[in-house]
């Protein structure tokens, strides 16, 4: 099964999940899209939380990293009996995974795509308080709820799209009546000359 919390450090309450176990944490990795924690050099389960569209995997707030940090810390068998424990983290798309690993472990495409948090002990009122939010789903939804997240993914970029179209197409259009304008006056000061030269005003007229 899959575990999901709500931080509530963030508004709105940001969403984190974890499998029951490292079988489970295959699926985690194949259908995620999120910031992946887990233990640095210990085994450890992975603990994913949802970012909002406006939120970067790098910048997030600094309670939300320890409300993360601190459930990766304690989903550890190893890293949870242990003081100053190193978290790391990444976004989803930076993970690798290949055959020749082992259930539930990966590597990363890119080390220098990770940040590091350290944990001296565990904050058991952080742990209590999530684990009041905890509710349980089946892992058979995480496909669909890929598909979702990736739907909205090309609606955005459709989105960004048209509205990179209609700024190009307005820019063209200010910049083609900018050049009409400029004929056009450009075209009446020539029509201009050529009425004084047809009423018989020329230079010799004012000797």
């Amino acid at each position: 099964m899959v575990y999901y919390f709500k931080s509530n450090v963030t508004n709105p309450p940001a969403i984190i999940y974890v499998g029951k176990d490292k079988f489970e944490n295959e699926e985690l990795i194949k259908f995620g899209w999120d910031c992946d924690f887990h233990v640095d050099n210990l085994s450890s389960a992975h603990i994913y939380v949802r970012l909002s569209p406006e939120q970067k995997w790098d910048s997030l707030p600094a309670a939300l990293v320890e409300d993360c940090a601190q459930l990766t810390k304690a989903n550890s068998i190893e890293g949870n009996k242990k003081d100053n424990v190193t978290i790391i983290y990444t976004p989803w798309s930076n993970l690798l995974k290949n055959s020749s690993m082992a259930t539930g472990q990966v590597s990363f495409h890119d080390q220098k795509k990770t940040k590091k948090i350290l944990v001296t002990t565990r904050t058991n009122s952080i742990i209590n308080r999530l684990e009041k939010t905890r509710t349980v789903s089946s892992p058979d939804e995480l496909p669909a709820a890929k598909e979702v997240y990736l739907a909205s993914q090309r609606a955005e970029k459709r989105r960004e799209a048209e509205k990179k179209k209609k700024e190009e197409e307005k820019v063209m259009r200010e910049r083609r009546e900018e050049k009409e304008k400029r004929e056009r006056g450009y075209g009446e000061l020539m029509q201009g000359e050529g009425r004084s030269n047809e009423e018989g005003f020329d230079e010799d007229d004012f000797m």
